[in-house]
């Protein structure tokens, strides 16, 4: 695989090329968003991230990775600028638009349930794995496919934490999915990307965004 670094939108950035990458052409592309263990400004650390490790080794490969770094306590604390970068690399020659896809861990699993609610028109699927979000808003979502990830034992984040929002997402009528794997711990992304089913499922998303999406808690003298 070819490896590049890039500032996106004041992020350093890695971008990683299936391979045999052809100019000119339109590649499914995923948006990586990693834990708090690789938070920083140093990018040769960032590629020992299990992310890279592992789909490294899978053959054909057929994704476009971009990986922005958080440079920051929390990628909250930088979430216009991932708004943005949302915004530039989709308009990128060799991003297939339609085959966007979102994927992050732990600090990155809060943040990839936040932005797929924040610009749930321009993905096709979400991977959250060890996270969670704001449940109540979850009728954003019903427009795009989940699959959640979570260890049963995980004692860092709670495996509640993936339920609710996997639950909050069907009860308004999307489609959420939630594997828990019944012996891990925190560790739940080794064994999701190491399993090549998942990025089957991906590539079986497009993003057609037909349903109208709903705001449940309008009024603030009710929700504040």
């Amino acid at each position: 695989m070819k490896t590049e670094v890039r500032k996106i939108q004041d992020l350093n950035c890695i971008v990683v090329f299936p391979d045999a990458y052809e100019k000119r052409k339109k590649y499914p592309t995923i948006l990586f968003l990693h834990g708090a263990g690789s938070r920083g400004n140093d990018l040769e650390k960032f590629k020992n991230n299990p992310y890279f490790q592992i789909t490294a080794q899978q053959k054909e490969f057929p994704f476009v990775t971009i990986a922005p770094q958080c440079a920051r306590n929390t990628w909250f604390d930088c979430f216009e600028a991932l708004e943005a970068l949302v915004d530039e690399i989709s308009a990128y020659d060799f991003v297939d638009a339609a085959r966007m896809y979102l994927m992050g861990a732990s600090m990155g699993g809060y943040a990839v349930w936040q932005l797929a609610m924040s610009m749930p028109d321009r993905f096709a699927a979400a991977v959250p794995i060890c996270g969670g979000g704001m449940y109540w808003n979850a009728a954003r979502l019903v427009n795009l496919p989940v699959w959640a990830f979570h260890g049963a034992l995980d004692t860092c984040v709670f495996v509640e934490e993936s339920e609710k929002m996997v639950n909050a997402v069907n009860k308004r009528g999307g489609c959420a999915k939630l594997t828990v794997y019944p012996n891990n711990r925190h560790d739940a992304w080794s064994d999701t990307y190491s399993n090549p089913k998942v990025f089957e499922w991906l590539l079986a998303q497009t993003n057609e965004n037909k349903k109208e999406l709903s705001d449940e808690y309008k009024g603030s003298n009710q929700y504040g």
